[in-house]
């Protein structure tokens, strides 16, 4: 049990039974919910982690090979999971987080109460009536920048991806979090991220799931949302006022909202 919680930099807080898992997206850390879990420490078990390769996980326990698909993310989650005994958990996860958690469910359902997916998309790329946002050309582009020089494209895509101009702070707090991860492994969980297609996967899951989708998302275009809204049989859409792809910092209280509510 230590090593997955060390291996994952596994916090637990909280004063409640109910235990609910943040799970941070690419190029991010457990403390990208510092402004969300406040609001659930009375009431639940609020499990924090860090993916192997993100924030202060053991970047030893990375493995190209294990990380080369979501399939060692989710193996990741599972690990937590069992090695902390628990159940009937509530889950949210941001950005790609949504679709590791929703494959951690398919693959153990009994282990899952209800998914919160902030930002949520099963495919990035434009594939002809669905719209994901990104040509092919596009994101190679992105893992050329990231391998030629990963501080430009930092302060490239954190205005980009936070999309909030008026508070710069939170951009430059984001463009800080994608320096500090190991350009190597950041780039190989870009890649495993924007090159991912689970729609296929989107009917196998029953657990009841909100989709919290971003009125101006660069990201994750409003289409997606609805795509997901579609294909997934047990869920609600919330559009949100926040824009940008991470409303968890740019718009707490909204995001706070939409999730008590939902639970």
């Amino acid at each position: 049990m230590t090593d997955v919680i060390v291996r994952n930099n596994v916090k637990i807080i909280g004063k409640g039974n109910q235990p609910i898992i943040f799970a941070h997206g690419f190029g991010c850390d457990q403390d990208m919910w510092r402004f969300i879990t406040p609001a659930f420490e009375d009431n639940y078990q609020v499990i924090l982690f860090d993916y192997v390769g993100s924030g202060n996980s053991d970047l030893h326990a990375y493995n190209s090979e294990k990380y080369s698909s979501l399939q060692g993310y989710v193996q990741d989650i599972l690990d937590i999971i069992e090695a902390l005994n628990l159940n009937n958990i509530l889950f949210v996860g941001h950005s790609i987080s949504s679709m590791i958690g929703m494959l951690a469910s398919i693959e153990q359902p009994a282990y899952f109460k209800k998914i919160i997916m902030i930002g949520p998309s099963p495919c990035y790329l434009n594939d002809g009536d669905y719209r994901g946002g990104f040509e092919q050309s596009d994101i190679s582009e992105l893992l050329d920048m990231m391998e030629m020089n990963f501080v430009g494209w930092a302060s490239y895509m954190a205005p980009i991806a936070m999309n909030n101009p008026e508070v710069p702070k939170l951009s430059q707090e984001l463009e800080q979090t994608f320096i500090a991860a190991n350009p190597v492994i950041a780039r190989e969980f870009a890649e495993v991220t924007f090159l991912s297609d689970y729609r296929d996967d989107l009917a196998k899951m029953n657990i009841p799931t909100l989709i919290m989708q971003c009125s101006d998302d660069s990201i994750v275009p409003i289409e997606v949302g609805e795509y997901l809204h579609i294909h997934l049989k047990n869920s609600t859409f919330r559009l949100m006022k926040a824009k940008g792809h991470y409303p968890h910092i740019s718009h707490p209280d909204e995001t706070i909202h939409c999730i008590t509510e939902f639970l």
